[in-house]
């Protein structure tokens, strides 16, 4: 059997240095502020130090790994004399993926001799994460490279992200909502209830009224769509609103007694379209 090196991008926002305890290699998405020229990678900035930023109304833009990017990480890790199975950011919400799968087909023709399985997982964040830490446990079992790639490919229809914001304005940025909404829903507390569709696009769910109402209804997620909700595993994400994951934690455990596996912080690549205050969490489901 081959040796095989899982290989990620940062837009799953697990620490690099958890993701190197799990063996997995990645490339960093990057983003800059408006009238800065620095550009940064995803970890390069606390993310406190981020969402203040945000909060006194600096606005970040990202950028996609590109193709030539890729072909440098994934030839490294083949001249090792290693094969390449890369999960990959939802190309439904980033070039990213799509980069890969071109680095992918570059190399397969330069090195005939090794294997390079790309993958898209339709995911973002933590629950693109859970993808890739359930990949790395098949791993860990003797999965072959193709076993390994079978989940991935399985799991990714039935993971489900569920989201709240704590202001509509990010989302009005991105043309996700319109003004009049943005605005009333300011005035109104309104909160909505997002999730990630089979396409691997956000989308606009419902609303509530208040944040307490938001965070019990991603509990109510849970216990409608969980696979196994007594048995997880749950993910949370979450931009700098740490009392908002331990209160849904609470409720999981009070209501399902699961614990949360991974906390993760929403990094600054996804941040810059959600805001501070983004709340979001990830389970294996029955379907989306």
């Amino acid at each position: 059997m081959s040796n095989y090196v899982i290989f990620a991008d940062s837009a799953c926002d697990i620490k690099p240095s958890v993701l190197a305890e799990w063996g997995v290699k990645t490339a960093s998405l990057t983003f800059r502020f408006d009238g800065e020229e620095k550009e940064y990678s995803n970890n390069d900035m606390d993310t406190k130090v981020f969402y203040d930023k945000m909060r006194a109304g600096g606005t970040a833009k990202t950028s996609a790994i590109n193709v030539e990017r890729f072909a440098i990480e994934f030839e490294n890790v083949l001249l090792e004399g290693n094969d390449v199975l890369y999960l990959g950011f939802s190309s439904g919400l980033s070039t990213t993926y799509n980069s890969a799968r071109l680095a992918a087909e570059r190399l397969r023709e330069k090195h005939p001799e090794r294997k390079i399985i790309t993958i898209d997982t339709l995911s973002a964040s933590a629950g693109f994460g859970m993808i890739v830490y359930l990949a790395v446990k098949e791993k860990e079992k003797g999965a072959t490279i193709e076993q390994a790639a079978t989940l991935a490919e399985g799991l990714k229809m039935r993971l489900c992200h569920w989201f709240t914001v704590d202001d509509l304005v990010y989302l009005k940025r991105g043309g996700r909502i319109s003004p009049a909404v943005a605005f009333v829903g300011g005035v109104l507390g309104i909160k909505p209830v997002l999730h990630m569709d089979n396409e691997g696009h956000l989308i606009n769910m419902f609303k509530v009224r208040g944040r307490k109402t938001a965070v019990a209804s991603l509990a109510d997620k849970y216990s409608e769509l969980a696979e196994n909700a007594e048995a997880g595993p749950v993910f949370i994400s979450h931009a700098d609103c740490i009392k908002d994951v331990e209160e849904l934690a609470d409720i999981l455990k009070k209501k399902h007694g699961v614990e949360v596996e991974i906390v993760a912080d929403v990094g600054p690549v996804i941040g810059a379209h959600s805001g501070p205050g983004t709340l979001a969490l990830f389970f294996v489901g029955k379907e989306r």
